[in-house]
């Protein structure tokens, strides 16, 4: 397993001392190299305020794809954790199965709930069939990263681009420039086909259609993203590197702009510091009906027994409060969705940290992180990620509307044939 001697640090302390009289819960979370440090500060902060309660960390997910398959393969065997935090698009399978507990009979105990900053916006992204099953815990939208000191080695004198034209110009500028450094990367390869949604968001184009029995994205918005793609593969010779390789190089100067989420922000941050100027701007081409797609995770209350899932609901409800909230602001570069975390615990930090107000600057933007429905959801996700792996190869890079069309076939060929 990834980041084995982080993991091992956050299992350590995130162990309450507690009595042997201690209710014991489990928890598991995706990205430890992004969320490590989080946990830590929550789980020390939890257990002052909550002694009798021992909380156990089992070894991250990888990603949101491990996660939700961990969980449906767990569910069989009945060793689910207690709470798993589950990618935003991930959720809705979970319930779907049976395996999310509904949180309405928790939050209706709850006195003050919309008080502590649980505002609708912010449940309606954990709702399914008019009940919360999923409390958001951390959020995040696309931006760009530049190094500013590429640009200006580079004698780009414009603002920042705000089209994907305008990168493609800045792409060759840098590659006039003569620096050893590729001209860019764009994130096709997150988890969840994220950018693929963006592009679509970005002209208000859905996944499927209203009956989710219909492929949507074949249509023109979906040839331009397509087409928009395997132009920057092609004009900014975009190389083929993985999610680490990508922040790496991005992170020690390699690449002149970095298309990511702002969730890895922080880490870009402390992994860049004194090699050269970060700055940070909005995704580009979002036109005026457009926006952008929501990522991160939230969390599920899976525990089936009663004392279990009271004191899991108890860590939840911490992690997910505007302290927990701000943890994860300052911790990493995810935006709250707690309301509470903005308005008591952050009211400077954003004054002061110019560039993780750049997606809080984006958030009405916020569309859908789409879940493809049905047994064939996550299926459906990898057949996305092939299609666009054989442009960024370059095998098809000048065949986009074809393997948009390829796609296309095989997509609505795994959707269900009726309405869920």
């Amino acid at each position: 397993m990834k980041f084995r001697s982080i993991i091992g640090a956050v299992a350590l302390t995130a162990l309450t001392a507690g009595t042997a009289s201690a209710t014991e819960i489990e928890v598991q979370y995706p990205y430890a190299h992004l969320f490590a440090e989080t946990y830590k500060q929550i789980i020390a902060e939890f257990n002052k305020a909550h002694p009798g309660i021992t909380v156990k960390m089992r070894a991250p997910y990888e990603s949101y794809e491990d996660g939700s398959q961990k969980v449906l393969k767990e569910a069989i065997t009945r060793k689910t954790p207690d709470i798993t935090f589950q990618g935003l698009n991930r959720q809705r399978i979970l319930v779907e199965k049976g395996i999310a507990q509904s949180l309405e009979g928790f939050i209706a105990k709850e006195a003050d709930f919309e008080k502590d900053g649980y505002h609708k916006a912010m449940l309606d992204l954990g709702t399914f069939n008019g009940k919360v099953h999923g409390i958001p815990f951390s959020v995040s939208l696309p931006i760009a990263y530049y190094n500013m000191d590429v640009l200006k080695k580079a004698g780009w004198s414009k603002p920042l681009p705000k089209t994907w034209d305008e990168v493609i110009e800045l792409c060759q500028v840098i590659a006039k420039s003569g620096q050893d450094v590729d001209t860019m990367f764009w994130g096709w390869n997150i988890t969840g086909n994220w950018f693929w949604q963006a592009l679509n968001w970005s002209r208000n184009n859905s996944m499927l259609d209203k009956t989710e029995t219909k492929v949507n994205f074949n249509n023109e918005h979906g040839k331009w993203a397509m087409r928009t793609f395997a132009k920057l593969v092609k004009e900014c010779k975009m190389p083929n590197y993985n999610l680490k390789e990508a922040m790496g190089n991005f992170s020690a100067g390699k690449i002149g702009m970095y298309f990511w989420s702002i969730s890895a922000l922080q880490r870009v941050t402390n992994d860049s510091a004194g090699k050269f100027t970060l700055k940070t701007g909005p995704y580009p081409s979002v036109d005026s009906s457009g926006g952008l797609p929501a990522g991160g995770n939230a969390g599920m209350l899976l525990a089936k027994d009663p004392e279990r899932a009271a004191a899991a609901w108890k860590f939840l409800k911490f992690a997910t409060s505007g302290r927990g909230a701000a943890i994860v602001a300052e911790t990493t570069g995810y935006m709250p969705p707690n309301k509470k975390a903005n308005e008591v615990y952050l009211k400077d930090f954003y004054a002061q940290n110019p560039n993780k107000f750049t997606a809080v600057a984006q958030l009405p933007l916020l569309r859908e992180w789409y879940a493809f429905p049905g047994k064939n959801g996550l299926k459906i996700t990898k057949v996305i990620e092939d299609a666009m792996q054989s442009i960024v190869t370059g095998e098809r890079v000048d065949e986009p509307d074809q393997v948009l069309e390829e796609m296309t076939e095989k997509v609505q060929k795994l959707l269900p044939k009726t309405s869920s």
